[in-house]
């Protein structure tokens, strides 16, 4: 496991790549911030990388694949990155909420981007792993058990 958790950006946009990768920038502290324009660049980078968490923020529709897709593929690498995903779209139609939905997707935001918007869904996914890290912290068995995997 990683001893940072970091956001992986992928968009195909380099405008909108930068802009969002600036945004996070501005209050994240508890890892890395790495933006993809290539989506082959981003897969290779999460490939290369331990099993591990990490919080994504991909486009729905990036040239010839999708933000799905891309979950789909690193999935052996990042179990929780559907659950760790904040999907950007310029228009919510109902295909993606349905989509969104169906892929255990809870936060979704369109283009553009409200930075409040996308540092409260970011805020929301971290806390979520400094609660486990508090319950670990203060329960040794639960933590003997986490380790034993």
């Amino acid at each position: 496991m990683s001893d940072s958790l970091d956001v992986i950006i992928v968009d195909d946009d380099p405008m909108v790549c930068s802009v969002i990768k600036d945004m996070i920038q501005t209050f994240y502290v508890w890892g890395d911030v790495r933006g993809f324009t290539n989506v082959d660049e981003a897969y290779t980078y999460c490939q290369q990388k331990k099993a591990s968490v990490a919080i994504f923020v991909l486009d729905v529709y990036m040239g010839s694949t999708t933000g799905f897709t891309f979950l789909d593929a690193i999935m052996d690498k990042f179990p929780m990155a559907y659950e760790d995903t904040i999907i950007m779209t310029g228009h919510a139609s109902d295909d993606i909420v349905n989509m969104c939905i169906a892929s255990n997707i809870t936060y979704l935001i369109e283009k553009p981007i409200r930075a409040y918007s996308l540092q409260l869904a970011v805020r929301a996914i971290v806390g979520k792993y400094l609660r486990f890290a508090k319950r670990i912290l203060e329960d040794p068995v639960l933590a003997e058990t986490v380790s034993g995997f």
